[in-house]
């Protein structure tokens, strides 16, 4: 249930205007980076008033967090769907291709959004940390959970260190993914889980 600032129920017109601001809060903060983007910024782009901002958030933090849940929802919805079905080297190639498609949709631009917050976030605001930790963590237990039922379909060896794996998958994903964005190429993010799927190839019975 998604509440306002006074912990009224919001209506359906309630739910929509808050979603538009926090679309217009997050790619701002993704193109500007969060600093830079103001509470005006948002209240321009979104098309809302200073009290209607502030009926669904109490400040710019609470923006920021919200900004997280959805960027977290939008990344690990692509990814879940996937890595959902991920019990076989068949399926892991399906998430693989997905994961390009996605990067060269965007021409490489942007980067992860999670990642990209991360970034500008970590080391200044330990709550947004907290939050953004939470999201990682969600992606990475995809991740291991899809190799484990790969190990126990014996599609690995009964000692492959599936959570660690997960771990370096996850890690070489994202410098995969902001090394194409540095580039506008998707050999990094190709390489990276390539690499990775290649040495899992190696834990085969």
């Amino acid at each position: 249930m998604t509440l306002s600032t006074s912990g009224t129920r919001l209506t359906a017109k309630g739910m929509a205007t808050r979603a538009r601001i926090v679309d217009a809060a997050s790619d701002l903060m993704l193109e500007r980076g969060v600093a830079r983007t103001t509470i005006e910024d948002i209240q321009e782009t979104a098309g809302v008033s200073a009290s209607q901002l502030y009926h669904y958030f109490t400040d710019k933090n609470d923006l920021v967090l919200a900004v997280i849940d959805h960027q977290s929802d939008l990344v690990l919805g692509i990814h879940q769907e996937s890595l959902d079905r991920l019990d076989s080297f068949a399926a892991l190639e399906v998430w693989r291709d997905k994961v390009i498609d996605v990067v060269r949709a965007t021409h490489c631009a942007g980067g992860c959004p999670l990642g990209s917050l991360a970034s500008d976030l970590a080391e200044t605001d330990p709550i947004a940390r907290a939050r953004l930790a939470r999201a990682f963590g969600l992606w990475e237990e995809l991740l291991r959970v899809g190799l484990a039922a790969m190990r126990e379909r014996g599609e690995l060896r009964p000692d492959t260190p599936t959570d660690d794996l997960a771990l370096a998958m996850l890690a070489g994903l994202q410098g995969g993914l902001l090394l194409s964005q540095i580039r506008r190429d998707t050999q990094p993010i190709e390489v990276a889980i390539d690499t990775a799927i290649a040495h899992l190839r190696t834990m085969r019975p």
